[in-house]
């Protein structure tokens, strides 16, 4: 499938997402599209927004009706309004809350007749495994509390047993001090946010240095799992991973335990670790008689899955012996989300953290796991035409778009430094204090990727996995690994390989794309307040991405094909 052709309809369309975006990337917005957002922004702002059960914080472009069905909880609010103001001192009734949502969970925060605040966190179904996600949660602040000196909130009361007079899960904690840091970084100053970033990387060393016999998550000791499943760690001990990628909770994803039976931890080694991991690419893998029949190419059969974690099976022990692998497998926990809506800073000097918010499923990994984390605070610089190089054309200069004035370069030049110095100050901390992540942040991609995608071989493709495992091949000898590499692909397999990666790579590119354009997800989420608009911008998009295909420019670009490589499932079921 020739890139250059497929690319031009990527280009098609996204010049088409350019001219109907809300704004242009010089921040003008048309009149009548501010008329759209706001119509849309204030059919938001109802009483449904703050409904207590459903999820009310966006949509999906893909699978809308799941992602939002599987973040309703049903529960008893009002029991959990008493439960807060009977941990206020002084309070006898809540005079307002705040409704907020993640992709995980549900927070209320409280504010009672007498000026207390306090923040109650409910778990949605997908959030993890029932009771641990929990237990471990509160078990992780508390261990934190005790040993490093991260300001987290105080957990005032909690429960993991949905049976509760609650009627679900939930932990009820003081409200972070401060404000966050999301607020207020666009108006910090250059120095301020180098300082922010450093103190940043201080506290991760706190927690990164920490010793652990295991991998997994954590617990208090009494915790209602098995004995046979806990590594003392004092008054805590080390259990099951709470991930999501071992257990049966992903919104739309399915599990099939007759291959692998579930494999959740702890783990003593990096070769238990990394068997677990390969289970759970197996349990993702539907059997040949339930495995959709109508899928591209590059995505590949139920078998051609299995051959290939079969051969992962046989990669990774040799892999995990060089001792390059090994010394980036310390036991490490590490938040695993330190973006600015999730640090709290003083309002009179936001370069002095105050709290660290959201543990949830913060798990003892390999230090390699937490390799490409980069907080928030230090953005990837965006590319300067076009996210998908050379597939894609760069747009035509819109005449009406004026050019940038000297000013608009000097503050473009000031922002490129200010991003260079805080991404530096944070490499630069991490190799000093925390040199098992900087190790892992600077090791070879090819060395670590099969270990960390072997996993997700289903939700990423069988030609995803073959490219990681070709790459190996082929570096064997030069990344310093023993012997010879089990996986020696054949000639016939490396030319049907090329042209399955193609349309993988178009595939990518255009999510990709896609991503960036909406300001979304590889689900398609959007806020509620550009719902509307982003669904009319979404509906021209892939109407001229399918308009091209009709044309037939390309003739392995039909119109099947090319309606599968769209990602988002929104017009094509005629959803509202």
């Amino acid at each position: 499938m020739p890139q250059r052709m497929i690319g031009q309809q990527i280009s098609f369309a996204a010049e088409n997402i350019r001219r109907s975006a809300v704004a242009t990337n010089r921040g003008v917005t048309k009149h009548s599209e501010i008329t759209k957002l706001a119509k849309s922004f204030m059919s938001s702002q109802t009483l449904s927004s703050k409904d207590p059960y459903l999820y009310t914080s966006g949509r999906w472009l893909h699978r809308d009706q799941l992602q939002r069905t599987s973040r309703s909880i049903h529960f008893d609010f009002p029991a959990l309004c008493a439960r807060a103001v009977g941990l206020c001192p002084g309070a006898s009734e809540v005079s307002s809350y705040d409704k907020k949502e993640g992709g995980f969970n549900r927070v209320f925060i409280f504010t009672m007749d007498n000026g207390a605040r306090v923040a109650a966190r409910l778990p949605f179904r997908v959030a993890g495994p029932a009771r641990l996600t929990t237990h471990s949660e509160v078990a992780t602040i508390a261990y934190i509390r005790e040993n490093t000196n991260i300001p987290v909130p105080e957990v005032l009361e909690w429960n993991d047993d949905k049976t509760n007079p609650v009627g679900a899960e939930y932990i009820i904690m003081d409200h972070a001090p401060g404000v966050q840091l999301h607020g207020l970084w666009p108006g910090m100053n250059p120095e301020q946010h180098m300082l922010t970033v450093k103190a940043l990387a201080r506290l991760i060393q706190s927690i990164a240095t920490l010793s652990f016999p295991a991998y997994g998550s954590l617990y208090f000791a009494d915790a209602p799992i098995e004995q046979q499943l806990k590594v003392p760690l004092g008054d805590y001990c080390i259990g099951p991973h709470c991930g999501r990628e071992y257990w049966d909770c992903t919104a739309g994803e399915a599990r099939y335990y007759d291959q692998r039976k579930p494999n959740r931890g702890p783990w003593l080694d990096l070769s238990q670790y990394c068997s677990a991991l390969l289970d759970a690419g197996f349990s993702r893998t539907p059997g040949a008689e339930v495995a959709p029949k109508d899928e591209l190419a590059y995505r590949g059969s139920a078998q051609e899955h299995l051959r290939l974690l079969e051969i992962n099976e046989k990669v990774i022990p040799e892999l995990i012996k060089s001792p390059s692998t090994q010394d980036l497998a310390t036991p490490t926990l590490l938040h695993t989300d330190f973006n600015k809506r999730n640090i709290f800073v003083s309002e009179d000097d936001p370069t002095i953290i105050t709290s660290v918010i959201d543990w949830q499923s913060t798990s003892v990994e390999p230090a390699f796991v937490y390799a490409k984390d980069t907080p928030d605070l230090i953005p990837i610089r965006p590319p300067p035409i076009s996210v998908l190089g050379d597939v894609a054309e760069a747009p035509p200069e819109d005449p009406d778009e004026p050019p940038e004035t000297l000013e608009e370069k000097k503050e473009r030049e000031r922002l490129e430094n200010d991003i260079w110095i805080s991404r530096q100050t944070f490499e630069v901390g991490m190799k000093a204090w925390v040199p098992q992540i900087h190790a892992a942040r600077v090791a070879d991609d090819t060395l670590l990727r099969p270990l960390i995608y072997c996993s997700t071989s289903w939700r990423d493709s069988a030609t995803a996995i073959r490219q990681e495992l070709i790459e190996l091949s082929q570096r064997w000898t030069e990344l310093g690994l023993p012997g010879a590499c089990p996986y020696q692909p054949s000639p016939e397999e490396l030319a049907n390989h090329m042209d399955l990666y193609e349309q993988f790579e178009v595939m990518q590119r255009l999510k990709d794309f896609l991503i960036e354009n909406f300001d979304s997800d590889a689900e398609g989420w959007i806020p509620p307040e550009a719902w509307e608009i982003s669904k009319e911008i979404h509906k021209n998009a892939l109407q001229t991405w399918m308009d091209e295909a009709r044309e037939g420019c390309d003739p392995k670009l039909t119109v099947e094909i090319a309606e599968k490589l769209w990602p988002y499932d929104h017009e094509k079921n005629g959803s509202p």
